[in-house]
């Protein structure tokens, strides 16, 4: 088999960076078993109600749904198990040390093969309130409409 190179998203959680402004982020790599890797390959998963706690100096993974994969047998895996992710100490401690000040998560942002390896793209995050998100929706549509002039004018289509 031949070994794959580059980075293949397999799932990205869109609403984290509407929900939460990062701060930090992370690449971990995830302690899975073999059916959920297949699973993984076939596309299939959901990082909708996930987030990571850090717990007696591990970082846990919890509420990312792997699907059971269709060709498994009684070997088949949990869908919404509880999975160690794997990062350096040194990071973990770091982790350690944000996540207790107030308003800090853990939050996964995108799942991804890393040459052949399942990683996770984990952002430490602060929940924005309701007029933070219409805030930053205002923000990034000025910024459309901005590179929609500044495009238009290079075309040298004035706008009427």
């Amino acid at each position: 088999m031949a070994k794959e190179n580059g980075r293949k998203v397999i799932v990205s959680n869109r609403r984290a960076r509407h929900d939460y402004t990062i701060v930090d982020t992370y690449e971990a790599g995830v302690a899975l078993v073999g059916t959920e890797v297949k699973s993984l390959r076939a596309g299939k998963a959901s990082l909708a109600d996930s987030f990571a706690t850090v717990d007696d100096g591990e970082v846990f993974l919890r509420g990312l749904h792997i699907p059971e994969y269709s060709h498994g047998t009684w070997t088949n895996h949990e869908p919404r198990r509880t999975r160690k992710l794997l990062l350096h100490r040194r990071e973990i401690e770091k982790l350690i040390g944000k996540t207790k000040e107030s308003g800090f998560s853990l939050v996964p942002l995108s799942l991804y093969f890393k040459d052949g390896k399942v990683k996770v793209e984990l952002a430490l995050g602060k929940g924005r309130k309701a007029y933070d998100k219409r805030q930053a929706i205002a923000k990034r549509d000025a910024q459309r409409e901005m590179a929609r002039v500044v495009g238009r004018a290079a075309k040298g289509k004035a706008r009427r």
